[in-house]
């Protein structure tokens, strides 16, 4: 091989050594253990260590957890109360997933999919994910540390030669007034400068943005901290979708928070094409029997309670129903009439009796409709067998007549509007807004502050004058060329300097 064929292969080879091995080259710091000793075997706790610090696992459960969310958002998701109680559970099942999904229904009960996010192979994803999350910045924040505190100043001829956004000039002066030359330029242009000798000349390193790294960190730290926001508001909060308030009934929220409300009033205004303009409802929230608080509630402006929230969410014709067995009430709730059948001719509304393993569908006429088998004022009890198709027993009933249906009483007292409530305690919230700000602080610094860094080589020519080459990386960053350019503007004196 010839000598410029071996000079050209060595230039090469440097530059592949500074720049495809990226900041690790330029700030000193060596490679991961396992690519520098990829026939070693490593030990247990070094494999793991590495399965979590590793980009692919991290991507792998994202994307696992993404399409379990996926699915706890398209699958119909169980109540609390049918989470907390195997029967009332079952009575959901069948009345809802079971004529849903058919023969998928009983798979997706197995998998757990009904109740996806309190599933244990979903909480343990999210703290492995939250585990590697935390080893990565672990893992990184050293780095980072070092380049930010302990830069790399000297750098190879080649670097200078390489590097995507060069200079190489002579100054009419001595190499020690040339390096001081160089300080002051990189002060104008708002660089922190630092510098050490060399054996003829000076070796110079200049940054900007330097703790502007420290933002991936900060990133991951956020999404852990995001991750235990969920965590607290899964496991100590509730969010009940299609609680029902009739208007002048108190009624009990539950979930352990000792509050019942009372809804004294429900108003809807609709705009001339018959589209709902506003709906609001005058609620009062009673704690211990004593009341806390009264507002006018709408889909955006909520009560709130401590760590409580009332929202308006729907309205609608509900029918109070009573069933008692003997003297003992087994059943008194105002059921809601929230779906219509196909035809539109009927709204239907649903109730379960775990204690009886019984369900119930509640048929009025829908409003405008006159139907012979259900006259005005009236509606229809079909009692079920949990998981049966077959009715046990149907039974028209007026307001305030009664009937005897599977050795209960069943008494339709009154229809009544009802006003639908979403009621949510959320307490991990605020760690998630916590959360929230440190991400986007974090994206900021990463995307708006990025770390810039120039490297200066000064050297005396056998002239008396000085050689200056200054080199750059220009890595995700163009707008680094106009700050390269203003930087060489404070250095070169155009009536002292002679280029070459």
């Amino acid at each position: 091989m010839s000598s410029h064929a071996k000079e050209r292969t060595r230039s090469r080879k440097e530059q592949v050594d500074v720049f495809d091995s990226g900041v690790d080259v330029l700030d000193d710091v060596h490679p991961e253990p396992e690519r520098r000793h990829r026939g070693r075997r490593t030990n247990p706790l070094e494999a793991v260590w590495n399965f979590l610090i590793s980009m692919r696992t991290g991507l792998w459960l994202i994307l696992i957890l993404g399409l379990l969310t996926l699915a706890g958002t398209m699958i119909v998701q169980a109540t609390p109360d049918a989470m907390a109680d195997p029967e009332v559970y079952q009575a959901w099942y069948e009345a809802g997933p079971k004529q849903k999904y058919g023969g998928w229904a009983p798979i997706l009960s197995a998998l757990g999919l009904y109740n996806v996010f309190g599933t244990w192979y979903f909480r343990a994803l999210f703290a492995i994910l939250a585990i590697s999350i935390l080893a990565c910045s672990i893992n990184r924040a050293p780095r980072l540390w070092r380049t930010a505190t302990q830069p790399r100043i000297a750098m190879r001829e080649a670097f200078f030669t390489h590097a995507p956004l060069r200079a190489a000039f002579d100054l009419p002066m001595d190499a020690e007034a040339a390096a001081e030359r160089v300080r002051e330029g990189l002060h104008k242009a708002h660089f922190r400068g630092v510098g050490e000798p060399a054996e003829a000349g000076a070796d110079l390193y200049g940054d900007k943005f330097r703790w502007a790294p420290f933002g991936t960190v900060i990133a991951h730290i956020s999404f852990i901290i995001i991750l235990l926001g969920f965590v607290v508001s899964a496991s100590m909060g509730f969010r009940d979708e299609q609680f029902v308030a009739p208007v002048g009934v108190q009624v009990e929220v539950g979930h352990d928070t000792g509050m019942a409300v009372v809804a004294h009033s429900f108003h809807d205004d609709y705009y001339e094409n018959g589209q709902p303009k506003d709906y609001v409802s005058d609620l009062e929230v009673f704690v211990d029997g004593q009341s806390v608080a009264r507002q006018q509630i709408r889909v955006n402006e909520p009560l709130i309670i401590g760590d409580v929230w009332f929202h308006q969410s729907f309205f609608g014709i509900g029918a109070d129903l009573l069933v008692t067995e003997g003297d003992q009430e087994v059943f008194k709730e105002t059921v809601s009439m929230a779906w219509r059948s196909n035809d539109g001719t009927r709204t239907i509304g649903q109730l379960t009796i775990p204690s009886k393993n019984l369900s119930a569908y509640i048929v009025q006429a829908a409003s405008g409709q006159v139907l012979p088998e259900l006259p005005a004022g009236s509606l229809a009890v079909e009692v079920y067998r949990v998981g049966e198709s077959e009715p046990l027993g149907v039974q028209v009933l007026t307001q305030g007549q009664s009937a005897e249906l599977e050795g209960l009483t069943w008494t339709f007292e009154r229809n009544r509007q009802y006003t639908g409530i979403t009621i949510k305690r959320d307490p991990g919230s605020n760690i998630v807004w916590v959360g929230s700000a440190l991400l986007v602080i974090g994206s900021c610094l990463v995307f708006f502050l990025p770390h810039r860094r120039v490297w200066g080589r000064v050297r005396p020519n056998a002239d008396g004058t000085t050689r200056v080459m200054l080199g750059a990386p220009n890595k995700r960053d163009p707008g680094m060329e106009p700050v390269f350019a203003e930087l060489l503007h404070h250095i070169q004196d155009d009536d002292a300097q002679r280029e070459r």
